[in-house]
């Protein structure tokens, strides 16, 4: 069983990549928020994930799937004890950080869940259903002493809904505006301070 692996990056494609370790090629594939974390990786750089690796009668072609973080690999193994969210379907949804899914748990927020990818409404309510009050950990950034990412996690949600709804912007446009300001600035802690520094960056 493969849990970790380490090497250099050999090919990059759409939602996988190729990683060289001990000059043998392994397919990872990368979720979302993994492969947004390495777009600035060139072939030939060095890169490590953890994996999940998956197997089973009915997918008896190895997958292995990578995660920047243990705490990344735990959130997903939860997440695919929910009905209907295989591995697949696990990773693919994961196109926000794991802190922001977590507290959209925790805090029932159906909403932004159900605009995950490939998700809906049905599927949330599972999500919800299944995971409340087992993710919190998740959600407060691994054990931040203030619970900052509780709040961040509602806070980009709420943006993520203005966003779209009001100002009429895809859901992938508004989770690069998002992501980018909370980069800048990781101390935000309203929809107001998230809204000021979009603009200050002219993403509006």
């Amino acid at each position: 069983m493969i849990a970790y692996l380490e090497g250099t990056l050999f090919r990059k494609y759409e939602d996988r990549i190729l990683l060289l370790a001990n000059q043998v090629g392994y397919e990872v594939l990368l979720p979302p928020i993994v492969m947004d974390s390495i777009k600035e990786k060139k072939e030939g750089d060095p890169v490590f994930f953890y994996i999940y690796h998956h197997q089973t009668e009915r997918q008896p072609k190895p997958v292995l799937i990578g995660f920047n973080s243990e705490e990344e690999k735990e959130f997903f193994q939860l997440l695919i004890t929910v009905e209907a969210i295989g591995p697949l379907k696990a990773a693919a949804c994961l196109t926000i950080p794991v802190a922001e899914v977590a507290a959209a748990i925790e805090s029932k927020n159906g909403g932004l869940l159900g605009r995950l990818k490939g998700v809906g409404a049905r599927t949330a309510q599972k999500m919800i259903a299944t995971l409340e009050g087992k993710v919190g950990r998740f959600a407060a950034g691994g054990g931040s002493p203030q619970g900052g990412r509780v709040v961040l996690g509602d806070v980009a949600g709420q943006t993520l809904e203005v966003l779209v709804e009001q100002l009429g912007y895809k859901m992938a446009e508004a989770r690069q505006m998002v992501a980018a300001a909370l980069r800048e600035n990781p101390l935000i802690s309203t929809p107001e301070e998230l809204f000021d520094e979009i603009f200050r960056h002219g993403r509006l």
